[in-house]
């Protein structure tokens, strides 16, 4: 953060080392737990770390695949370029590459493993939506996602959940499911509730520090540039708008809500409490101490 003019957030960089240090170990406790059950889990952890190198260092090539987002020129989108050209500037970072993803869904997201790779993407609906100064903030937004490096970390994070899924597919086709070690509980049954547990509070974890890495986003980005209201606007827009997208599609790009500037959700649901964001109300709470605080 020291190389950019993003205001550092000491909370958000904490809260992310106390993650990553808290899966390490529930991660050191699960290799333990297989290898006392007699599990040889060395194939599994390979094809593990194989797919956390390729999300890793392909993980903004995946993104855009998976949004249908295609990069964009600075003569096929000259507003979008010029804004993220002065915001770049004014944060003293790279500029990222820029995209637009063909949606209706009002939405921005931005990836890359480090701000050399990072890319910044918007999607037709929100351009067709928000005025300059709103899209301005929103994009303030995302680029100090990559100023934190918040991206890479959480991608990092969701490694032991998947080491977690892959385990209890291993068990059930390798046939450990009846296999008993001295005459106690199926392996199988061991493996599974391990796995469950693991990838329980790991998802925890990691929806606990994507809530609040979405409130310092906020904070940043109001700050970099000096409009809290017209990210509180866009928020608010946004929100509204998302709610009367079609609940098909809706549930086609709920998978995609950690990467979102806000969740695609409908109404209250058990789902809202586990949200990768935090409530509206918390950021506009936020944003309008932010603006009074800036009045002063």
């Amino acid at each position: 953060m020291a190389s950019t003019r993003f205001a550092p957030d000491r909370g958000l960089s904490v809260r992310m080392t106390v993650t990553m240090f808290l899966l390490g170990l529930l991660y050191v406790a699960f290799m333990a737990v297989l290898v006392a059950v007699g599990v040889r889990a060395v194939m599994v952890l390979v094809i593990a770390a194989g797919l956390l190198l390729v999300q890793y260092f392909l993980s903004d090539k995946i993104a855009l695949f998976a949004m249908n987002g295609r990069e964009v020129s600075p003569q096929e989108a000259p507003e979008l370029h010029g804004i993220i050209d002065r915001l770049s500037a004014m944060a003293g970072m790279p500029k990222p590459r820029v995209a637009i993803a063909d949606s209706d869904m009002p939405n921005a997201f931005a990836t890359g493993r480090d701000r050399k790779h990072a890319v910044v993407c918007v999607t037709t609906g929100i351009l067709r939506r928000l005025d300059a100064q709103e899209l301005e903030g929103v994009l303030a937004h995302e680029l100090s996602h990559v100023a934190h490096r918040d991206v890479a970390v959480m991608t990092i994070a969701s490694f032991l959940g998947i080491v977690a899924g892959l385990m209890t597919r291993f068990s059930l086709y390798a046939g450990l499911g009846n296999r008993r070690n001295d005459n106690g509980p199926p392996i199988g049954l061991i493996i599974f509730a391990v796995s469950g547990l693991v990838y329980a509070v790991s998802f925890l974890l990691t929806r606990a520090l994507s809530r609040y890495r979405e409130l310092a986003a906020d904070r940043a980005g109001a700050l970099l540039t000096q409009r809290p209201s017209a990210l509180a606007s866009a928020l608010t827009k946004i929100s509204g708008d998302i709610a009367r997208i079609p609940t098909r599609d809706l549930r086609e790009a709920q998978p995609f809500n950690a990467f979102y500037f806000a969740p695609a959700l409908s109404g209250q649901s058990v789902a809202a409490l586990l949200s990768t964001h935090p409530p509206l109300e918390r950021r506009l709470e936020q944003l309008a101490k932010i603006s009074a605080a800036l009045g002063r």
